[in-house]
């Protein structure tokens, strides 16, 4: 589904990715570990099209993105989902008009169909009757389930989550996660999921690949990460400098 091949990038003079290489496998959810500022959410918007790589190159479904411009990288991006850190709403419209934000910028649908689109997301991250409520009415775990609404709502092959649970307690952190889990299961998309929650994020993953210093220092399943011998790893999971 998505392959990294040799990806670079710098700001000025300081290095950020130094060739990072990483295949994320479709229908699965991938976590990508690190320790903050190692460059875990850059990779992120390279994925997305939000950088360009100074070289390298990044395929999804076959298609090197990172040579794309306009209507083709925007047909690739349509495929895309995206959960940003903060939930990224819009504090001026309601919980009904964030999700149906993307039905109504970027497709002719009718209103009725949108209607029923954006009822069908909130009930399947637990929102029902929520739609009229304002982000500011609502917990720090209702705004990252409104996200997800939102992101799910044009069906992307592929959704990404950058530290969705930033800034929650640990029973919401395992809540958000089971959701992620679930409605990956419900929907299908490929999960990519950037997170230093450890050790929960092993409970939700098929794959964990650790970015350290602007590389992948090592790629497997949540048991064999944690049962690691490479001492980057184990430093990073027991939280030693």
């Amino acid at each position: 589904m998505i392959e990294i091949k040799d990806l670079y990038k710098s700001f000025g003079k300081q290095e950020v990715l130094r060739g990072v290489n990483l295949v994320i496998q479709e229908g699965q959810v991938t976590a990508i570990i690190g320790r903050s500022g190692g460059g875990k959410s850059v990779l992120l918007k390279h994925i997305v099209g939000l950088l360009k790589p100074d070289r390298g190159s990044i395929f999804i479904k076959g298609e090197d993105i990172t040579k794309l411009k306009g209507n083709k990288l925007d047909q690739i991006r349509s495929q895309i989902g995206v959960v940003f850190q903060g939930g990224a709403l819009f504090d001026s419209m309601t919980v009904y008009e964030n999700v149906a934000f993307p039905l109504r910028e970027k497709t002719k649908l009718d209103k009725n169909i949108i209607h029923e689109a954006v009822l069908k997301s909130l009930h399947d991250v637990g929102l029902d009757g929520m739609e009229y409520k304002y982000p500011a009415e609502l917990s720090g775990g209702m705004r990252k389930r409104v996200a997800l609404a939102r992101a799910l709502i044009g069906k992307p092959k592929i959704i990404l989550f950058d530290e969705p649970t930033t800034g929650l307690d640990p029973i919401l952190v395992r809540s958000i996660h089971k959701l992620i889990k679930n409605t990956q299961k419900q929907y299908g998309f490929t999960g990519l999921i950037i997170s230093h929650e450890i050790p929960e994020i092993f409970e939700i993953s098929d794959t964990v690949a650790l970015l350290h210093e602007g590389t992948i220092v090592e790629v497997g399943t949540p048991q064999e990460i944690q049962e690691s011998e490479n001492i980057i790893v184990k430093k990073f999971i027991m939280g030693i400098e």
